[in-house]
């Protein structure tokens, strides 16, 4: 059974407690074929023996009994994560050789419940970008390829790495984190299901911090079923988050039965966008008519502030994002800028940071900075705060009204070429995140489902974005979805 590597986490789950299969088979597969798929770029650190080892004690724990749904489960890990023992770079320069003597709360949860960790994967820096572009490790490259053409696609960021991985079956699920859509739009461009979770459902105690307010961790996965299943292991409360939210962790697959009768499901017209490609908008009309023939009733609704959404989001990101990497400074940990005689500390943080941060990072963090410094205090940042807080009101608004799910566009296109979008006008790659901001800014849960192909055969997802701390309720939305969507193509393997 050369094809372990294909399953659905609970298609494997079901084999493994049948003892069809062992973990330390289907590991191989998937060892196999991450091997084979240099071209991806999809993992950066490898850690086969520690997946071995994990394997084996899965094994153990299958055979007396005392099996999780996880257990014996290969993943991959974005490179955010840290994880102990295993570099964890944030795909950055000035993270080089950094070794955590520490586990992420997420991860350490994935490998209690018994998961295999089968490498890092590739991201954008920092989790800053939408395409994979600005990763120290270089750039993540999407399984999927144009109908007739062989130019290399983004699979989407910051979250690119882990998309890539499970779209070609190089790994059954993946961690990933979503701070403007970084989970949401490059499930979206890789034909899988991505959900970010509520604010504070998932601990980020151990996950490299972008942006504090915004990150939240989630699963991306090959169905809405294995994202259930993912995000069960995943979530709960952790004293060590003072974010994390103390509320019990429901059985989120139990809640799949697809019945989505008397739901109502909120369409927004300020999503109709200028210059929206038509296959989008034919999609979106497609994904309206499904969950209608499902039993949902459709509801026209406003959210009036979204058209400001974008603009707050770079400037609230940046500026926390300015903060918190004002800790990489070649001190403690990390690179460290070789010095000239006579230099001082302040050369040592101005060259270790130059040479340590990417372009995005940098420009990023000089926004950050420039928003937060005394003249510009007000007008921008706190003026960002006060249109968050206007941008959660309209979802609220929205909810008490009955509505229990709003469906979107996940991205304004298809996966674009890699190296196409790197124009001078970094806001065009910003533009992408137009549809999925709006979920962070108000700490909602968001979840992609693959719903179709355009014309040149790629994939394109829909968005359904819930009620907080009802993800279980999302799920089942997006199961109905999935199922009317009927989407199972796959990308030819080029890699």
């Amino acid at each position: 059974m050369s094809d372990l590597n294909k399953l659905t986490i609970a298609d494997a789950r079901d084999s493994l407690r049948r003892g069809d299969i062992t973990s330390a088979e289907l590991t191989e597969a998937c060892l196999t074929a991450i091997s084979g798929a240099g071209a991806l770029n999809a993992f950066v650190h490898d850690t086969a023996q520690i997946a071995r080892d994990m394997a084996a004690a899965a094994d153990k724990r299958l055979q007396a009994g005392d099996a999780p749904a996880l257990c014996g489960i290969p993943l991959g890990i974005k490179d955010l994560f840290c994880t102990k023992g295993v570099a964890s770079q944030a795909a950055s320069g000035i993270l080089d050789g950094f070794v955590p003597e520490y586990e992420s709360t997420v991860t350490a949860k994935l490998f209690e419940a018994g998961s295999v960790m089968l490498g890092k994967l590739n991201m954008d820096e920092f989790a800053m970008g939408s395409s994979n572009e600005t990763s120290v490790y270089g750039n993540a490259v999407n399984p999927w390829r144009r109908a007739g053409d062989d130019a290399a696609l983004t699979p989407g960021g910051s979250s690119g790495g882990s998309a890539a991985a499970v779209a070609a079956d190089l790994c059954l699920g993946a961690t990933g984190t979503d701070t403007g859509g970084s989970i949401r739009q490059p499930a979206a461009f890789t034909g899988i299901t991505g959900i970010k979770p509520t604010y504070g459902r998932c601990s980020r105690w151990g996950v490299v911090a972008f942006a504090s307010s915004l990150d939240q961790a989630g699963p991306m996965t090959k169905t809405v079923r294995d994202s259930a299943i993912m995000l069960g292991a995943m979530c709960g409360h952790d004293p060590k988050d003072s974010t994390s939210a103390d509320m019990a962790v429901p059985d989120f697959e139990a809640m799949l039965s697809g019945d989505i009768s008397g739901k109502v499901i909120g369409i927004p017209k300020e999503y109709r966008m200028d210059g929206m490609p038509s296959e989008i908008e034919k999609l979106w009309a497609d994904g309206t008519a499904m969950l209608k023939d499902a039993g949902a009733e459709i509801r026209d609704i406003s959210l009036p502030h979204t058209k400001y959404a974008l603009p707050a989001y770079y400037v609230i990101a940046p500026a926390e994002a300015s903060s918190n990497l004002a800790r990489y400074d070649g001190v403690r940990y990390g690179h460290r800028a070789k010095l000239a005689p006579g230099d001082g500390i302040t050369e040592m943080y101005e060259k270790t940071r130059a040479e340590g941060f990417g372009a995005e990072v940098q420009r990023r963090v000089m926004i950050g900075t420039y928003v937060l410094s005394a003249g510009f205090y007000d007008a921008y940042y706190n003026r960002a705060r006060k249109v968050r807080t206007l941008i959660k009101r309209d979802f609220e608004q929205v909810f008490e009204a009955g509505v229990d799910a709003i469906l979107t566009p996940a991205t304004p296109s298809a996966a674009f070429g890699l190296g196409e979008m790197a124009s001078a006008d970094p806001v065009q790659m910003y533009l992408n995140d137009v549809f999925t901001v709006t979920v962070n800014l108000a700490g909602l849960p968001g979840i992609t489902v693959p719903a179709g192909q355009n014309a040149e055969g790629l994939p394109l997802g829909l968005q359904l974005i819930g009620r907080p701390w009802e993800e279980g309720d999302l799920l089942n939305c997006a199961y109905a979805l999935e199922q009317a969507a009927g989407f199972v193509a796959k990308p030819d393997k080029w890699w």
